[in-house]
């Protein structure tokens, strides 16, 4: 048993890793072929959208990643219902884990390795988050230097 936990779990892993990946780079696209950087020149509140829209693209790469999991618990008959993997999906990959629901001790690895999973998957969309509220900011910071940034140096 402990041979399955560990090899669902890597496959999962690489799966939602390659999920997460593919997603932020569709957004990084999405930003770089809507000029993205070019709306955080002209207001506050453009930036504000686009930081927006791609908290709102985060989120649907973590459901994505989250659903992926629930469907795996469904498959292995974890829970009754769909209902009850994804709930309990999503508490064990935000690191909740409220345990009002638990599986028994032939999946608790598989659990665990989720739960680290949804820890570094949620981290990095933080870093990427993050560094896109700084690039957004030089991008202002430069345009009010005067257009380029060329004159404030």
């Amino acid at each position: 048993m402990l041979a399955q936990n560990l090899i669902l779990a890597s496959i999962m892993v690489a799966f939602t890793a390659l999920i997460h990946l593919m997603g932020l780079t569709f957004l990084i696209w999405i930003m770089r072929n809507s000029k993205a950087s070019e709306l955080a020149k002209f207001s506050v509140m453009r930036s504000s959208t686009v930081i927006m829209l791609v908290v709102m693209g985060i989120f649907a790469i973590h459901t994505v990643e989250v659903w992926a999991y629930a469907a795996l618990y469904y498959e292995l008959e974890l829970f009754d219902t769909f209902e009850a993997c994804l709930y309990f999906s999503t508490s064990v990959f935000t690191t909740v884990g409220f345990g009002d629901l638990v599986v028994g001790p032939h999946w608790r690895l598989l659990t665990a390795i989720e739960s680290a999973n949804g820890f570094l998957l949620l981290g990095w969309s933080t870093a990427f988050l993050i560094s896109l509220t700084g690039h957004m900011r030089a991008l202002e910071h430069k345009w009010l230097e005067g257009g380029d940034g060329e004159e404030g140096r």
